[in-house]
């Protein structure tokens, strides 16, 4: 069941309707948000691959994905690049520069875009945004203030859960539904 926030699924259906940009935080919404490090301080992390296919199947539809983190990985350069992804932000704490810059590269306005996050530092985005999307084991401030709270934590397909839901909304689910089973 998708917890639903004071307003009411017609809102959130509503507002996800007019969007056309999805913009994810990295660490904690597209990965489990664990930091692993070898000995000669190479990062790794790990991405579902389901939410790489919703990310695809969410761009063919005409929505952009935008990626805005507060850290900066080689591997989340590698896996944008792999996903088609150009609008990518990463070593921004201070996301909304980055946010207003994608905005404008796109030219769309606030309510049009929809951002997914975990922590404290994608508040300010997602208080300006259209739709705010949390995922199930976001930081509890984050999960008060989102429109949206998904089923699944960040890294186990939340990210997927997201696509899926604003592609029924746009009416676009039973289209790319329809393109596998035939």
């Amino acid at each position: 069941m998708v917890a639903i926030k004071p307003t009411s699924l017609v809102s959130i259906t509503e507002k996800a309707k007019k969007l056309k940009l999805l913009i994810l935080d990295v660490d904690g919404v597209l990965t489990d948000g664990k930091l692993f490090f070898d000995n000669d301080g190479n990062e790794y992390k790990s991405f579902h691959a389901r939410d790489g296919h919703g990310i695809k199947l969410l761009r063919q539809t005409g929505v952009e994905v935008a990626v805005i983190s507060g850290r900066k990985s080689n591997s989340v350069a590698l896996r944008m690049k792999s996903l088609g992804i150009e609008h990518v932000y990463q070593g921004h704490e201070n996301k909304l520069a980055a946010f207003n810059e994608v905005l404008q590269k796109l030219n769309i306005t606030p309510d049009q875009a929809a951002h997914m996050g975990d922590d404290l530092l994608d508040l300010p985005l997602m208080t300006r945004v259209g739709l705010s999307i949390a995922v199930a084991d976001a930081n509890f401030a984050v999960f008060e203030r989102a429109d949206w709270c998904t089923h699944l934590s960040g890294g186990n397909g939340a990210v997927r859960e997201a696509c899926d839901f604003i592609m029924q909304a746009q009416g676009h689910f039973d289209d790319v539904l329809n393109a596998y089973l035939q």
